[in-house]
């Protein structure tokens, strides 16, 4: 294939390697045959042994002396550089040569640059889709830019782009024919090559994905511990300053009435009906405290009602639209009345707006719950990322659902979690 790119030089270089292999024989036959003969007294004929040695010697040399001849006979006729037809050849093992921790995209850049005696030399690699640059030669050298002088070529195998290689020619010394088809060579021989980097690049790239999502997954749980933690502080907080305030009462006032039923009844009747209100309103913010902590109803009636229920304290007017949910996985359920409830909260607390629309939809393997409000939204990008948003991302994620937000400011805000979870026989 590659005889038909020879050049006058090489042309030249092999009638040299031809000439220099002619002589070598006849060295080899001269210094054997006639010498050895010569020693031994033997100068009238040519002796057979003597014979056979020089051929045996011709023989086992001849490929070394000859590869010897075109390296040297070739730089000779090139002005010390390889040959484009050697770059050819030696192209693949110079490239793939290395070690296994070199970069084969950096090796092949050198070799594409002082191949075609180019400036300078890039390799990009097809990635995920889009073309990735992987080495530059050299690496701190001239760039290689969109300027008069650039070249590059595609690197294609069975139809399928795999990269480009591109050289930055000297200026106003553009490259010759014979670089040109050297270039085009390069390409040709480059496909193996390139699909090896490319699986390594990708590789590296998948690698750093998983990294990334391991970090990602090791703050959500932080988050998630530090949220159960703010919890346990709140229900504390509550518990003190409310129910605990309340029964602390009820019991002062009932010993009060104890010592008031011997000196005056009357009084101590009042206070009793008294404490029977105040034991009313104890039992009403216990009542509050435990819907916050996991609400029985959604245990015992399913997300439908206990959301109803949960609406019905909302200081928004609010809508259900709800069909025949049926009942799922506990978990799945408790994810999706939570995540609800924030939304509820932050509409109320931050949108402005006057109504509020929850919608349920259920299927054999998908439970999906919405909340939208007709208030003032956000910009999502530039809005900083609450920890009403974050919980409910990772309440939602926890759950291996996704969660979907759709706002613009003036437009309303969407909130849309999607949990899978297989729906109860029956329900």
């Amino acid at each position: 294939m590659w005889g038909r790119w020879r050049t006058g030089r090489e042309q030249l270089a092999a009638l040299l390697v031809l000439g220099g292999l002619v002589v070598f024989v006849v060295l080899v036959y001269v210094v054997i045959v006639l010498g050895g003969g010569a020693l031994i007294g033997h100068t009238s004929s040519p002796h057979a042994g003597l014979s056979v040695l020089a051929t045996a010697v011709v023989a086992l040399s001849f490929g070394r002396v000859q590869s010897r001849l075109e390296d040297v006979m070739s730089r000779l006729v090139h002005g010390g550089s390889q040959s484009p037809y050697e770059v050819l050849s030696r192209f693949s093992p110079a490239v793939t040569g290395g070690s296994a921790k070199d970069d084969l995209p950096a090796r092949m850049a050198e070799v594409l640059a002082g191949g075609t005696g180019a400036k300078a030399a890039q390799v990009w690699l097809m990635v995920d889709g889009r073309l990735r640059l992987a080495a530059t030669w050299p690496a701190d050298g001239a760039a290689v830019g969109d300027v008069p002088g650039r070249r590059e070529l595609p690197v294609r195998q069975a139809g399928e782009l795999l990269g480009v290689l591109v050289v930055q020619e000297h200026e106003n010394v553009p490259l010759t024919p014979v670089e040109e088809r050297l270039f085009a060579g390069l390409a040709n021989q480059a496909g193996m090559v390139l699909r090896g980097a490319r699986l390594r690049a990708e590789l590296v790239h998948r690698l750093a994905e998983l990294s990334r999502l391991a970090e990602e997954l090791r703050r959500s749980r932080q988050r998630l511990v530090d949220a159960q933690d703010a919890e346990r502080k709140r229900l504390e907080r509550d518990i003190h300053d409310g129910a605990q305030q309340h029964l602390v009462a009820l019991a002062v006032n009932l010993r009060l009435a104890h010592t008031l039923a011997g000196r005056s009844p009357e009084r101590a009747d009042r206070l009793l009906a008294e404490q029977c209100k105040a034991a009313t309103v104890t039992i009403e913010t216990i009542t509050s405290l435990s819907r916050g902590i996991y609400p029985s109803l959604l245990v015992d009636e399913g997300l439908a009602v206990a959301l109803r229920t949960a609406i019905s304290w909302s200081p928004l007017p609010a809508e259900l639209v709800a069909g025949d949910v049926g009942r799922y996985p506990a978990g799945v359920e408790a994810a999706a009345y939570f995540c609800a409830l924030e939304a509820l909260q932050n509409s109320a607390k931050h949108s402005s707006a006057k109504a509020i629309r929850l919608e349920l939809r259920g299927g054999p393997a998908l439970l999906e719950v919405t909340v939208q409000d007709d208030g003032a939204g956000f910009d999502l990008k530039a809005a900083p990322a609450g920890t009403g948003l974050i919980n409910m991302r990772d309440r939602v994620e926890s759950a291996g659902g996704t969660l979907t937000i759709e706002t613009t400011p003036s437009g309303g805000t969407l909130v849309a979690a999607s949990l899978p979870g297989a729906r109860r026989p029956g329900d």
